[in-house]
């Protein structure tokens, strides 16, 4: 089937213009008209880089995998959803009979689909076909423009489960890019009384401060503040979610005895830290790719208004102004959170 999408061709090529997909309904998919989808910085990435690890633009392929829209259409087992329905999609589709996904660990199974992971298409089109197990029916007071914000809130979730939180823990957040923002709202949804965010530029802790509980702080003296707001203890949980390497030389020294540090931002190459600053805490360390058994609760968090994602969204561009919308993007402007795209009703 024809649908109109925005493909990136090749580096620094995008167009909008019609590309053969796979729109056949199975009986356990529904099909969902797009309204809105969200910029992520994989989308910019492949499109300023063409790569990202082992996943390598060789043909062109549709963007996008932050989304909401609406169902149209259900497939013969589908007692879940019904045409009218407002809803997001989780983007990565597992393995059912994969040893991974039978230990819950879905996100990391090597056969997993991902939307506009190339070679596979992402949502930035008229409308997808996509499990019903994996498409979340959104409460009325959560928004498309919201709905499409539970994708990368929901690594956020995965950080925070990760972390075990405990009531009234304290947090530092490295990079108050849009991932540490989702980080730090979900710390604070999970149970830490305060959060610490650190960045190198202030525009972007100036963002932070709509949010009560969360505390910005510069990166040249991040430690050093959490160690005098801490008594000198360190905070419980330090999230790593800039991904940059200078980060990782110091990742430790915030941390308390016992503490713990997890692991979100993805460097581009290989980085360097002293694993004894960790041993001598005996900190636990954790990983996170992704997420997995946590879109339900995600939905339920912001729909609940524990969390308000409404002052990340920096502005909402037509559909026919998306390639402007990808450079905006590319460039970087630290004001800019979440930059999202409207599809045509």
């Amino acid at each position: 089937m024809t649908a109109n999408a925005l493909v990136l061709e090749d580096i620094r090529k995008l167009s909008i213009r019609p590309i053969d997909l796979d729109q056949n309904l199975g009986s356990k998919d529904v099909r969902i008209k797009i309204n809105t989808v969200g910029i992520c910085g994989s989308d910019v990435h492949y499109y300023t880089h063409g790569r990202i690890g082992p996943f390598i633009l060789n043909a062109p392929v549709v963007l996008g995998h932050e989304a909401s829209g609406t169902v149209t259409e259900i497939g013969a087992e589908v007692t879940t959803l019904k045409p009218g329905d407002r809803v997001c999609m989780e983007p990565g589709i597992p393995d059912p009979t994969s040893r991974a996904t039978k230990l819950g660990l879905y996100n990391v199974d090597p056969a997993v689909t991902f939307w506009a992971t190339p070679p596979i298409h992402g949502c930035m089109t008229d409308s997808v076909v996509h499990p019903a197990a994996f498409t979340y029916r959104l409460p009325d007071s959560v928004s498309f423009a919201e709905g499409a914000m539970v994708e990368p809130l929901a690594i956020g979730m995965q950080a925070a489960a990760k972390a075990r939180i405990a009531p009234g823990d304290v947090a530092l957040v490295v990079g108050a890019g849009p991932i540490g923002m989702m980080v730090a709202l979900a710390a604070l949804a999970s149970g830490c009384s305060r959060v610490f965010v650190s960045d190198v530029k202030t525009e972007k802790l100036e963002i932070t401060r709509h949010y009560q509980g969360i505390i910005p702080v510069s990166s040249d003296t991040a430690t050093e503040t959490v160690m005098t707001e801490t008594g000198n203890w360190g905070v419980d949980i330090v999230f790593e979610c800039s991904g940059h390497p200078s980060a990782f030389p110091g990742i430790f020294a915030p941390a308390r005895p016992g503490g713990c540090v997890v692991f979100v931002g993805m460097p581009v190459g290989p980085v360097t830290f002293d694993v004894t600053a960790a041993q001598v805490k005996e900190l636990r360390m954790e990983t996170i790719f992704r997420y997995a058994n946590v879109y339900d609760r995600t939905v339920e968090l912001i729909a609940s208004g524990k969390i308000d994602l409404k002052p990340l969204i920096t502005e909402t561009f037509a559909f026919a102004d998306s390639i402007a919308a990808f450079e905006r993007a590319a460039e970087g402007r630290p004001r800019d959170i979440k930059l999202q795209i409207r599809m045509p009703e």
